[in-house]
C-alpha cells in the first residue's frame, strides 16, 4: 500500500515526510519478511531476536533487555524466546542471585543458523538502498539523526503536557 498516494500536491511537508519515510519502511520490510520465510522459514521477528542475541555475545541478554532492544513487550519476546528454545536456537537462564530474572544467549545452532541467514540479509538490504550513492546515504543518515532527535523532543513534550 502506497500511503503517499493523494498527497503528492500538499503543501504539508512533515506529513507527506512522515508517509515517505512509512511507505520506503514498509516496501524494504516486506521484501526482507518474505526472504526470511521463503529461503530460512523463518518470522522477522525470530530473526530479530537472534540478531540482537548475536550482537550481544556470549553474555547474551535478560528479558527485559530483549524487550526494550526489540521494543516489543515481555510477552511477545517470551513466546518467541520459548519457540526459539523449543528449537534448539537459544538457551535460557535462571539467574542464581534473582530466580525472577532469565539471561537468554545463542546455542551452537542458534549462532550458526543465524551467521548463515547474514548474507542473503544484507544483500537485500543493499539491493533497497541501491539507487543511493555514498553521499546520498550520508546525508540520509544525518537527515534521519536530526529526525530522531526532533521525534524524541517532541515525545518527551508530550509526555510532560500529559
Amino acid at each position: 500500500m502506497d500511503r503517499e498516494r493523494g498527497h503528492e500536491d500538499s503543501d504539508h511537508l512533515q506529513l507527506r515526510a512522515w508517509l515517505r519515510l512509512l511507505t520506503c519502511t514498509n516496501l524494504i520490510e516486506t521484501r526482507v519478511r518474505g526472504g526470511l520465510r521463503e529461503t530460512w522459514n523463518i518470522t522477522l521477528p525470530r530473526f530479530d531476536l537472534l540478531s540482537q542475541l548475536h550482537r550481544a555475545g556470549d553474555d547474551g541478554l535478560t528479558m527485559g533487555d530483549l524487550s526494550r532492544a526489540m521494543m516489543v513487550s515481555a510477552g511477545n519476546v517470551t513466546g518467541l524466546v520459548e519457540a526459539l528454545v523449543g528449537e534448539g536456537l537459544v538457551r535460557r537462564t535462571t539467574s542464581a542471585a534473582d530466580r525472577r530474572q532469565s539471561r537468554v544467549r545463542l546455542t551452537q545452532a542458534g549462532k550458526r543458523g543465524f551467521e548463515a541467514m547474514l548474507p542473503e540479509h544484507e544483500r537485500w538490504i543493499d539491493e533497497a538502498f541501491a539507487g543511493l550513492d555514498r553521499g546520498d546515504l550520508k546525508r540520509l543518515l544525518e537527515l534521519l539523526a536530526k529526525l530522531k532527535q526532533s521525534a524524541k523532543a517532541a515525545e518527551r513534550g508530550g509526555k510532560e503536557a500529559a
